[in-house]
């Protein structure tokens, strides 16, 4: 059959062959011998360099070499570790000093400007309050934690997505999510909840399958965000560095927080598969995975879409959860009836349910009112326990959310607001494994549209939270 009786039918194949035809006819014969032995050559050169025969093994490349190291099963986790490891250690210590800067700039200096403002017009004392001890400050102390991590850990994240690197992880990880019955590229999903769980939610729309996707988006929340990580370093050098001696200090509380870190990963495979095997049955669809090759990051690009289009979006999503929650926390704090404020009726009724899994009311409640953001929830936390243990001389009254300079200043702080090493550990899980954020179920609902999934996603990881903490203090208190 020829070309003509192949394409009958299609009237643009008859042209193009037609062309093809008089092109051929127009070149001379030594000419057209010499273009087919120039692409012959071609040819055979990129076999030659590309393919591996019996006896010879293919011309060893850039990409070929990179490939087999850092995707091979016995250096290609360890490098995977590695290289996020760098990078989570680049956030969270290069965010420190713009952290300072910021909460300084917008908490120290500029904090005062409205209040004064509100002074000068006659404004009442309840009103500055709710205002600018806050719904100011709330969003202040977000901007504060949140924008610099954020501003690292993306561009790093995309300039290892524009190297070529990310899909190699995705192609070291795709057996394991295999295995839990998601997909491989939850891997790339995951890694970005490390920067930002609405993130991570969003960067499910590179899985194709929507159930697979779901999981991707259902077990996100398991990725310790950076929101968290505040918490997890304070508390773990405050409590469990304080267990060894110091010079180890620093060794165990890295530790703790790595471990912390590490159950949020097992736990994305451990959920997975239940999810695949219950509510979310089905078959793992097939993962054909192009390695791209590696080429030189577009630093400006990078910069652009990381903090445009991921730090800037998500941080303005974040702020405006966090306006109202500023003013919750200073309502509850405010707000007395029968003798007592919001707060102090609701610590000492869950205090007991709290004290059961080894937490307590004051973390409970700063959970309930932090829910819009993460980075809120260590000034919330210290703030009740002045308010609840009655400490004089610390904070700048009720319901106005600070920070101590000292970690020893936290320990006698929440010391004396009935702390121990298992409040601390528990704290630490309970960090993990706790609801979403608002921001994150607002970003839930819009990629899903379904509130039940919405629901689940914020009940399921509450429900394992209370199990886990409550079973680590009955272990706790058994053996102690």
């Amino acid at each position: 059959m020829n070309a003509r009786e192949t394409n009958a039918g299609n009237p643009q194949a008859d042209v193009i062959i037609a062309a093809a035809l008089r092109l051929r006819r127009q070149i001379p014969g030594d000419l057209h011998e010499h273009i087919v032995e120039a692409i012959y050559g071609q040819a055979a050169r990129i076999v030659d360099r590309a393919v591996s025969r019996p006896g010879k093994a293919a011309r060893p490349t850039f990409d070929r070499t990179l490939d087999r190291i850092v995707t091979s099963r016995l250096a290609g986790f360890p490098i995977m570790l590695l290289v996020f490891a760098l990078m989570f250690w680049l956030t969270i210590t290069g965010a420190n000093v713009p952290s300072a800067l910021i909460a300084s700039l917008l908490i120290d200096q500029a904090n005062p400007w409205p209040r004064d403002l509100a002074i000068a017009v006659g404004s009442p004392w309840w009103l500055t309050g709710l205002v600018v001890d806050g719904m100011y400050l709330g969003a202040a102390w977000v901007v504060s934690v949140m924008l610099p991590p954020m501003a690292i850990f993306f561009p790093l994240f995309t300039l290892l997505e524009d190297f070529g690197y990310l899909p190699r992880v995705a192609f070291n990880l795709d057996r394991p999510f295999k295995a839990s019955g998601a997909h491989g590229k939850q891997a790339m999903t995951m890694m970005m909840g490390f920067g930002c769980n609405a993130a991570g939610v969003v960067a499910a729309r590179i899985i194709d399958s929507p159930r697979e996707r779901l999981i991707a988006i259902l077990t996100n929340n398991f990725a310790l965000c950076n929101g968290r990580w505040p918490t997890q370093i304070l508390i773990a050098t405050v409590f469990l560095g304080a267990l060894v001696p110091p010079s180890l200090a620093g060794f165990a509380s890295a530790a703790a927080v790595t471990g912390v870190a590490m159950l949020g990963v097992l736990l994305t495979f451990v959920v997975g598969w239940g999810l695949s095997r219950t509510v979310l049955r089905g078959e793992v669809s097939t993962f054909s995975l192009e390695l791209p090759p590696y080429r030189p990051p577009m630093i400006w690009q990078t910069l652009y879409t990381s903090l445009i289009s991921r730090t800037l979006f998500v941080l303005w999503r974040a702020v405006v959860f966090a306006l109202p929650a500023g003013a919750v926390i200073w309502l509850v704090a405010n707000i007395h009836f029968a003798g007592d404020s919001l707060a102090g009726h609701f610590i000492r009724i869950v205090d007991p349910a709290g004290a059961l899994i080894g937490l307590n009311g004051v973390i409970l409640l700063a959970y309930v009112i932090a829910i819009p953001a993460n980075e809120i929830v260590i000034p919330t936390v210290l703030m009740l326990t002045v308010a609840v243990a009655g400490v004089k001389g610390v904070g700048a009254g009720a319901g106005v959310m600070f920070e101590l300079e000292s970690t020893s200043a936290v320990r006698d702080l929440l010391t004396a607001g009935g702390w121990t090493t298992l409040t601390a550990v528990n704290l630490m899980l309970f960090s993990l494994l706790h609801n979403p954020c608002s921001t994150t179920l607002y970003t839930i609902y819009k990629e899903t549209g379904s509130a039940k999934w919405t629901a689940v996603s914020a009940l399921l990881p509450l429900a394992m939270g209370f199990l886990v903490c409550g079973s680590v203090a009955w272990v706790w208190r058994l053996v102690a």
